[in-house]
């Protein structure tokens, strides 16, 4: 299995790490841009959204990402998961697209959680 995962939280990473040890294929990117070359052959995204924001707070960075994503002749077809921000982190405005989201997870991230998404592939 080969998952990508874009964040530069050390937080998640270390869940991940600790989450996908046995997993030969996990590859991690502090840019989203990076992450979606390297999803075409991915079988799961993991995508921090505050690293998709290009101003805090503002949801425009996502919408950028949403649509290259969609966009991308690839990484289009493969399923995403949100890390959404801290509950104290606020958004401008939040948008949503049919179907894009695989799932959205709160931080703090749980390895355990991290493990059952893959689960569901």
């Amino acid at each position: 299995m080969k998952l990508v995962i874009v964040s530069t939280d050390t937080e998640v990473r270390d869940a991940a790490q600790t989450a996908f040890k046995y997993e030969e294929n996990v590859e991690y990117f502090d840019r989203w841009q990076e992450g979606l070359d390297a999803a075409t052959e991915a079988d799961l995204m993991i995508v921090d959204l505050v690293d998709t924001l290009q101003e805090p707070h503002k949801i425009a960075g996502y919408e950028q990402f949403a649509h290259a994503k969609m966009g991308h002749p690839k990484a289009s077809k493969v399923p995403l998961v949100v890390l959404s921000p801290p509950p104290t982190y606020e958004l401008d405005f939040m948008s949503g697209w049919p179907d894009f989201v695989f799932a959205q997870l709160r931080k703090p991230i749980q390895e355990k959680v991290l493990r059952r998404v893959v689960t569901y592939l």
